[in-house]
């Protein structure tokens, strides 16, 4: 099963749970679009949070400034286009790792969404709690099912808030699957002892 990682805003943990996700299904890795620190790439964070030989696709775009990626590929010269997107091939799960929010651009008039429905797999919504995020988090699964895109479940990842998390499930019905912590010790340790308590759940997903 290929499965997008879709994110309310950016910096709120997609590479964390993607990183359990990938652990506990022993699942390949792809994150399509990076957007500078080459060097310490979601690619290698994830290498690095998994305990098991996960399978590191390569990006298809890798560019220098950290910023919007249709922001670093005009600064370098570069169109990012539509086309030139095609999923690994591989026999395994994979976890698509998406770059910032859903609506976040590429390029022009190409937005992440859009990368999405291309891609045509279903998604992953990961939320954070903080203020205004209920908000972020209700626009993200509405624009997403405005395209039909097929949302398997929700993560809740950091800090808990049970009245925003109610809420959210209540008023758009999406599946909840799990919530992550905050660790104390973000590390491949960390994630090898948290990601079985998650196995079963993301298992019945992709039967």
């Amino acid at each position: 099963m290929n499965i997008a990682i879709v994110g309310i805003h950016t910096g709120i943990g997609k590479t964390i749970c993607s990183a359990i996700l990938c652990e506990a299904l022993n699942a390949d890795y792809w994150k399509p679009v990076q957007a500078g620190e080459l060097e310490n790439s979601d690619s290698i964070t994830v290498r690095q949070l998994c305990t098991s030989q996960i399978t590191i696709h390569p990006e298809r775009y890798r560019l220098n400034i950290p910023a919007s990626p249709h922001y670093s590929a005009a600064m370098e010269g570069i169109t990012i286009k539509k086309e030139d997107f095609d999923l690994p091939q591989t026999s395994n799960h994979l976890i698509i790792e998406t770059a910032g929010g859903v609506m976040s651009p590429l390029a022009k008039e190409f937005l992440n969404i859009d990368l999405v429905e291309k891609l045509n797999c279903p998604v992953i919504v990961i939320s954070e709690n903080y203020l205004g995020s209920i908000n972020h988090t209700l626009l993200t699964l509405q624009v997403l099912k405005n395209r039909n895109i097929n949302i398997v479940g929700i993560i809740f990842n950091g800090d808990k808030n049970q009245a925003s998390e109610e809420f959210i499930l209540s008023y758009f019905n999406v599946p909840f699957l799990f919530s992550v912590p905050r660790f104390e010790n973000l590390n491949s340790d960390s994630i090898a002892l948290f990601a079985p308590s998650v196995s079963p759940i993301m298992k019945e997903l992709c039967e």
